[in-house]
Order: C-alpha cells, then sequence, then structure tokens
C-alpha cells in the first residue's frame, strides 16, 4: 500500500525554538528536532509564526532543511495581537484552519502541540477533535539526562477519540450543536424524537465514511438532509470531491448502468461518445440515489462492487475504473419487504444498512409546523424578492388546519412548501391575509379528496388509485365523507377498504362475512359473520342499511 505524505502543521516556539549561533545546535530545539526522527518521515512542515518572530522562524526553517532536505517546510504568518487571549488565538488558527487546503484522501496530517503558548496548544486541541484539522496529534519530548538517547528526543502520536474523554467531550456541545443546526437548516424543531435523530445522524455524518441509508415517506426531506450531510462534512474537510445524486426511478436499462457507471463510445446504440458516469464524478465526494429501492437487479450488483471494492467496468470496457465515494442512499420503501419479494439484493441491502435513519413525515412532527413555516415564509421572501408576513388571524387559522387532523400533508414538506409558496405569491405587498389562508385551505382539502390514499414508508402519498373501486369511486369517502377518510391511519383505511368492496358486490352481511371471514370461520363451531361485521362497521359509525339501502 503506498504511503500518504506526512504533513506537520506546528507553532513556533520563541522560548523552546530559540538560537542564533552555532551552540543552538547542542540544545533540543522541538521543531527541528521533530524532523530528526528516523522512524518519522516529515515530508512537509507547515511553520506558524507571529510576524515579530520572522528572524527566528526564517533560522529554524534553514535548520530544519539542514537536518531533513526531503522535508518541505513552509511558512506561515499567523498574526495575534495577544497569544494569551484564547478568543483571538482560538479565531486566529481557525481562520487558518478553514483556509487551509486540506486533502485528508491524500495526506496524514499531524499537529505539533509541544510549541506555543498553553493558549495555542489547546487551541490546537480543541480544533483538531472538532475536526477543523482533520489529523493527529504528536507531542515531543527532549532526551532524557540518565539515558543516552538521540538528541531528536521521543514524540508520541494520539489520535483523539472522544469515547475515552467524556469530560473533554462536554466541552463541544456547542461545536455540535451548531452541527445539528446546520443539518436542520436552522430551523429550531420542537419534535424530541427527531432532534435526537438529527443528532445521531450529526455524529455519524462526521465519525464515519460508511454507507448511510435515509428511509421515510416522499417529501419528508431525504434529498435536503443528504445534501446537508455532505456540506457538513464538506465544511471539516472529510470530502474533497462533488455532491453528486440520482433519483433511480428516473432511469432504466442500458440508461441506468450508463448513468451509474459510464460508457466506452459504441457499446449500444446510441452511445455516440464516452460517459464518465456518476460515480465516477463522485470520486472523493459524496453520492446520494434516491429510490435506490427502484434498481435494476444488474445496477444492484455492480453498485455493491463499486462499495465493496471501490472499483467498477464501464459498460462496454475491460478496463477497472476506481472510485472513491461515500454513498448515501434514500428510499420510501421497506427493503427488508423487497428482499423477500426478491425484487432487492440481500447483500447490498446488508453493506448499506450499517446506519439506517427513518426520517418521520410531517403528520408525526406537528410541533415542528410552526417553526417550519417561519422557515418557509423566509424561503418564499427570498424566492420572489419581497418581504413575506402573515396577519394573527392568518396565522393563527392557518396553524390551526395545518396541525389538525384534517390536514392530510400527504406530500409532506413538498406539500407544505408548495402550500406557502402559493400563499406568499397571492398575497398582496407580501401580506397574507385571512382570504388567502382559507382559499388554500380549500384548495388542500380538495386536493387530498381526490386523492387521499396514504402509503409508503411513514405515510407517504400513495397510489391514486388505491381504496377506490371497479369504477373509480373512492369506496371510504364515500361511506365516510372527506374529512373522516382523511383522518384514518393508513392500516384502518387499507382494511375498511378491502371490506367496503367486498361488501357491495355482496346481497347480504352474511354473504359479504362467508368471503371476509373464511379462513377463521372453518376454525369456528358456530359462526356469526354477520354479528361479526355489523360490529366492525360500527367501529367507523357505519351503517348496513344506509350504506346499501337493504337488510342483511
Amino acid at each position: 500500500m503506498t504511503r500518504k505524505p506526512t504533513v506537520v502543521l506546528g507553532m513556533l516556539g520563541p522560548t523552546l525554538d530559540t538560537g542564533k549561533t552555532t551552540e543552538r545546535w547542542s540544545r533540543w530545539r522541538p521543531s527541528v528536532a521533530l524532523c530528526q526522527h528516523e522512524d518519522l518521515l516529515v515530508d512537509r512542515f507547515e511553520l506558524l509564526y507571529q510576524r515579530r518572530f520572522e528572524h527566528l522562524a526564517e533560522t529554524v526553517m534553514k535548520d530544519v532543511r539542514h537536518v531533513s532536505p526531503e522535508t518541505e517546510i513552509r511558512g506561515h504568518v499567523v498574526e495575534v495581537d495577544d497569544p494569551w487571549d484564547f478568543e483571538a488565538v482560538y479565531g486566529a488558527l481557525h481562520d487558518f484552519a478553514k483556509a487551509y487546503p486540506f486533502a485528508p484522501d491524500r495526506e496524514d496530517y499531524l499537529l505539533h502541540i509541544t510549541t506555543g503558548t498553553h493558549v495555542a496548544q489547546i487551541c490546537l486541541f480543541l480544533l483538531t477533535e472538532s475536526r477543523y484539522f482533520p489529523g493527529r496529534l504528536i507531542q515531543t519530548s527532549p532526551p532524557k539526562r540518565d539515558r543516552a538517547e538521540l538528541a531528536a528526543g521521543s514524540f508520541a502520536i494520539i489520535d483523539l477519540d472522544l469515547s475515552k474523554y467524556d469530560r473533554i467531550a462536554s466541552r463541544f456541545q456547542k461545536e455540535q450543536r451548531e452541527g445539528v443546526s446546520f443539518l436542520k437548516s436552522g430551523i429550531e424543531t420542537r419534535n424530541a424524537a427527531y432532534n435526537k435523530l438529527i443528532e445521531r445522524i450529526e455524529h455519524v455524518a462526521i465519525a464515519s465514511r460508511a454507507p448511510i441509508l435515509l428511509m421515510g415517506p416522499t417529501g419528508a426531506g431525504k434529498s435536503q438532509l443528504a445534501r446537508k450531510i455532505y456540506d457538513l462534512k464538506k465544511g471539516r474537510r472529510q470530502v474533497s470531491g462533488d455532491f453528486v445524486d440520482l433519483n433511480c426511478a428516473t432511469i432504466r436499462g442500458d440508461g441506468a448502468m450508463s448513468a451509474l457507471f459510464g460508457h466506452e463510445k459504441g457499446s449500444f446504440t446510441g452511445a455516440l461518445k464516452d460517459r464518465p458516469g456518476l460515480l465516477r464524478k463522485a470520486h472523493e465526494g459524496v453520492l446520494f440515489l434516491d429510490e435506490i429501492g427502484e434498481l435494476g437487479a444488474d445496477e444492484q450488483a455492480m453498485l455493491l462492487r463499486a462499495i465493496e471494492e471501490k472499483a467498477f467496468l464501464p459498460v462496454g470496457s475491460d478496463r477497472e475504473v476506481r472510485s472513491e465515494f461515500q454513498l448515501l442512499a434514500g428510499t420510501n420503501r421497506d427493503l427488508s419487504i423487497e428482499v423477500a419479494a426478491g425484487r432487492f439484493r440481500e447483500d447490498l441491502l446488508a453493506r448499506i444498512n450499517l446506519w439506517t435513519f427513518r426520517l418521520p413525515g410531517l403528520r408525526e412532527r406537528v410541533e415542528d409546523i410552526e417553526p417550519n413555516l417561519e422557515y418557509e415564509l423566509d424561503a418564499s421572501a427570498r424566492l420572489l424578492g419581497v418581504r413575506i408576513t402573515m396577519s394573527r388571524d392568518a396565522r393563527a387559522r392557518f396553524l390551526r388546519f395545518a396541525t389538525s387532523r384534517e390536514a392530510v400533508w400527504a406530500g409532506n414538506f413538498r406539500d407544505f412548501n408548495a402550500a406557502v409558496t402559493r400563499m406568499a405569491t397571492l398575497a398582496p405587498g407580501g401580506r397574507i391575509g385571512v382570504e388567502i389562508v382559507d382559499e388554500e385551505i380549500e384548495r388542500l382539502s380538495e386536493a387530498w379528496r381526490r386523492a387521499p390514499a396514504a402509503g409508503g414508508a411513514g405515510g407517504a402519498a400513495g397510489a391514486v388509485g388505491e381504496g377506490r373501486d371497479g369504477d373509480g369511486e373512492d369506496v371510504v369517502v364515500a361511506a365516510l365523507g372527506a374529512r373522516k377518510a382523511a383522518a384514518l391511519d393508513q392500516f384502518d383505511r387499507a382494511q375498511l377498504a378491502e371490506v367496503l368492496r367486498v361488501l357491495k358486490s355482496a346481497r347480504s352481511l352474511s354473504e359479504a362475512g362467508r368471503v371476509l371471514f373464511a379462513a377463521s370461520r372453518a376454525k369456528k363451531k358456530s359462526v356469526n359473520d354477520a354479528d361479526r361485521l355489523r360490529k366492525y362497521l360500527a367501529r367507523f359509525d357505519i351503517d348496513w342499511s344506509a350504506l346499501v339501502g337493504e337488510g342483511g
């Protein structure tokens, strides 16, 4: 395996590194000694110093080149008025870290914490632990007087692991909160379960490069969260490549293989030129495959190999291509069911199922509707270029509806975003009043009445035809009315729809019962199917006589 270059970043020590005459060679100087160890090859040394110590810095850099000609040493002025001012030192080093072109996939970084003030050493520790400096700490010590050691002394490399430093970890709670807030787009969400979920995702995103699977209904925010995860990792120098995303439901056949893995010119009809493919484009970055359950068997097999071996064959090529990427996947299906049905590879699911997070639908987070309303109003203001406000009565009216059982939010945040965008667009002078809110409530209610069936993970919008009879009528809405139907859980709705379809074609309750209870009635000594059905229908305030206009 090829060794990655080792890069050391360290502060100049105005006391420990000092020395101008030839006598300096009889002293232990940490920055110079660091490059004298036979078992530590430093390929590049980034020496940070204040401008007033420029002459000393030049001497140290000259001496490093002398003792270690293979080490490239570069000086950087990091100006701080008071080197004992914690805030000033932290800010200066933080700015340096954000500007430095780290490439952790190609280089190993060591942060020298022996030199500089104690404040500087603490700041280097904090910035390394929080991954602004994506490396490990190195600490050097002078030779022991009672032992015949090399003049270089000794060194120790420290790989920070917060699980071993619980007390230290508490110092970084603010940093963590900022990361979580970033993943939530700054929205002060109130749902405790959701906040805990995002906190866990933030921790995993920073600590791991393994695949992450995001489950949840359509419109729950999987795509937006995937992009935020990438931005978080990019800000921490954990990825240097692009964010590449694809909705797998939009590709099929040769087009799917070509889109993902690329192809060579002439490999199939229409392949008029070479195509690199999305996996290659995501090299050293993040690949987000939404609706991964839609991929065909061949694409799943190729993807599995690409994840495990970081290599794949473009369509029509016999030359292997390598790509180092982190996979994020999204789905609104239960992939374990897809595996049982033979539509998804069990080994692929096992590979992407290490970190699985289910995003709840909007109906499961009603307490987050109000803070999301503020976010969407601000987004609409940026989109339309005008300030958007809501009157007090309009806000109360909309929130009352949005958090009620009448609000289905079948498309989750997509529905919610669209609703706010429409109201903002129609608002005269950017002021949303009660009339506009009532108009939007009516529009949403009508849309959900026409397509009220819910399905998918966590309440995603289901097929329009689900819950309808052969004439296209929604039997549940016909029996209960739109509002009561919309308030049903998906499970109850699907069960009731089947019962009503059977009842509609039966001549009596007993006949319908013989169909619906065919398995269980055979195990009973005495049966009363009609009574069982009456009791079931009574749960929904449905009367058989009123339903079909005849007795049973």
